[in-house]
Formats: structure tokens, sequence, C-alpha cells
């Protein structure tokens, strides 16, 4: 039977580990390649994708064995040229160079101006934002007062990293004691950045923010918009991003703030078509009756059987767009994967809703079959 795709060997791997040690062996004489490849691999491919971060920086401090000062200058000679500073988004970095973050993290938690100095050359090599956690833990004050001065780094990749390595909930990442207030006024100085990956990054933050503090967000919104030092159509964007997790719990600020009225007297009805059966789809129409051309934020809802008699629910888009002459119709063909890994669905009675402007109009039950 093929296996599936793989991301942890796609990015962690003999090939990228030979690149690695290439790089080290001609930045050190002493550091032995052909060693440090067979220890890596050794375990590589028995872990996860954090635990070969973390392994493979291991196998770096047993190789080059030291405190951050003794082995910075190694580590700098090592590096690639930076990433290509005239792009401005979707440009990551290699994740090989994921290891190097920890490594500093461990060798360098004593010396926190020397490591912060190396996380922001290696976060224009790829992204430091895991690496920045455990010196936020121990010096607070001290990483955000470097972070300020971050914020007008010539490098966006450095700049990014003052509001993604400050994220409340940042996926993979270790827990911060930052007050949620606490990276505020760096994001008041990001929000204008000209890169998409920046304000990309400050809008997930944002949103992070949501899910404790909605209306500090609308309130840090309103100010960025009153402020007017981004392009009107890009804080557009970035608050669209922001309030996505409110948009779909149906939060009524954030619905009034994206221009759509909850109280809108919309009246809403749904129809299902046909049978729905697992590994087929669930097929249905909607239709919207109100006054004139008003804006309209259509969602669906499928509240799903799972084990034991529960069920959960899953918001899905379905359309942002207006009312013609008083009248919307859609039409939705959702799939019903039988093989997914990460949802497993149940047949039996599930239900289907309609919100519109953060509010459920319409709902309709169904029998998913096998």
């Amino acid at each position: 039977m093929s296996q599936g795709f793989s991301l942890k060997d796609q990015l962690f791997n003999a090939e990228k580990t030979r690149y690695l040690a290439g790089l080290f062996a001609g930045a050190e004489a002493s550091f032995d390649a052909g060693s440090f490849e067979a220890q890596v691999m050794s375990r590589l491919l028995d872990l996860e994708l954090k635990e070969r971060m973390a392994w493979i920086a291991e196998c770096l401090q047993q190789a080059l064995p030291g405190e951050l000062p003794d082995v910075a200058p190694i580590l700098l000679r090592a590096l690639p040229p930076p990433l290509d500073p005239d792009k401005t988004d979707d440009d990551f970095g290699d994740f090989i160079f994921a290891p190097l973050g920890d490594w500093v993290a461990v060798v360098g938690i004593d010396y926190p101006d020397l490591a912060l100095d190396m996380l922001a050359e290696l976060t224009q090599r790829f992204s430091m934002e895991w690496a920045i956690r455990p010196f936020l833990n121990r010096y607070p004050d001290q990483v955000l007062e470097r972070m300020e001065q971050w914020c007008a780094h010539d490098s966006y990749h450095v700049r990014r990293l003052v509001s993604e390595g400050t994220r409340p909930r940042l996926p993979w990442g270790q827990a911060v004691g930052l007050e949620l207030t606490d990276p505020l006024p760096l994001l008041d100085r990001l929000h204008s950045d000209p890169t998409r990956y920046v304000t990309r990054s400050v809008a997930n933050h944002l949103n992070d923010v949501t899910k404790k503090d909605p209306e500090l967000v609308l309130g840090r919104l309103r100010t960025w918009t009153s402020a007017e030092k981004q392009d009107t159509d890009e804080l557009r964007w970035m608050t669209s991003h922001t309030l996505r997790g409110l948009v779909k719990a149906g939060h009524p600020g954030a619905m009034k703030m994206l221009g759509f009225d909850p109280e809108a007297k919309i009246t809403t009805t749904v129809q299902v078509n046909g049978d729905a059966r697992i590994g087929e789809a669930l097929e249905f129409d909607v239709t919207l009756c109100g006054e004139g051309d008003q804006p309209v934020l259509v969602d669906y809802i499928i509240h799903f059987q799972r084990a034991g008699g529960k069920t959960s629910a899953k918001v899905h888009k379905l359309k942002q767009t207006a009312l013609r002459d008083g009248v919307l119709s859609l039409s939705k063909k959702h799939k019903l994967k039988g093989n997914a890994t990460t949802f497993k669905l149940f047949p039996g009675a599930h239900r289907l809703e309609i919100q519109v402007n953060g509010r459920v109009r319409a709902s309709v039950e169904f029998e998913l079959l096998a």
C-alpha cells in the first residue's frame, strides 16, 4: 500500500541533514559532517516534526559544544545569505534552519542580548517565532524593548518576528506569560507595515486575542482606522482576517464592523436536495429575501454526529455578497469525505443551519447515510 504525504519527511530528511552538515563543515574545520549526519539519521525518522527539530538541535550542540558566545561565530559563518529582501510575502524560509533556533534557546538562555542578535539573523533564513518564546518568558521587558527596535528593521522577516513571536496562541509555540495588552504598542507600529507577510501576522495575532477579549480587538481596529496610517484596502483585508473567528461565532460587533447588519430583516429558507451519503456530497439550496440590495455574509453550519451520541458543529463560508432587488439564491455542494483522517463521519441524524450576518436564520434536519 502506498504511503500518504509526510510533511515531516519532506522537511527533515537525509538530504536536508546533509545540506546542514555541509554548511557547518564549511564554517568550522573541526566539525565532523559524517558523524553529525549519522547521529541525526540514527533517530530522525522515528520522530515527529517538532521532535526532529529538537533532536537536530541536540546533535548540533554535541557536535559543537559550548555556550552561545563560543558557538555564535561558527553559526553565523555557516548561515547562507538572507532570504530575498525584495519579496513581500510567502517566503517562510527553509525548515532545516528551525533547529538552529532551538539550539540558540538552549545554549543562549543566559545570554539574552547575544541570543536576540542571533535570532534576528536566523529569522532572515527561517522564522524564529518558536525560539524567541523562552526569552520572552525569562526576559519579557528586555525582549519587548528589543522588539521595539525591530519594528523599524530593514528586513520584514525581523519585523514579522515581533508580531508572530508574541502571539497569545501561536501554533506549536510555548505559552508566554505576557498580558494581552503588552504587545499592542508594537502592533500599533506594525499594522501600517507595507508587506503582507507582516500584516497577516498582525491580523493573526489579533485573531488570537479575540478568543479572550473581542472588545479589545474591535477597539484597536477602530483606532487604526482613525489613524489612517495603512492603505484602506489593506486595512480592510486585515480587519476581515482578524475577525474571521468572531464572524464564525456570529459576533454582532464584528459583523457591524465589516458592514453587515445582524438585525437585518431577512427571511431565509433552506432545502436539502436528494440523499446525503458518506463519500458523496450534501447538496442544498438557500433563498434570502429582504429589503433592497443590502450586504449579507452567509455561512452554513453542519451539526455532525460524533462517537457516543454527541454532536459537533462545523461552520463553513457560503457567500459574502448582497441581495439583488431584495432576493438572493445560493446553492452548495458540500463534500462528505469518508476517508478523512482528521474528522470521521458517522451516519445518522444531522442538522444544517444557515447563518446570515451572524444569526442563524434557517435550519433543516437531514439523515447522513453510510
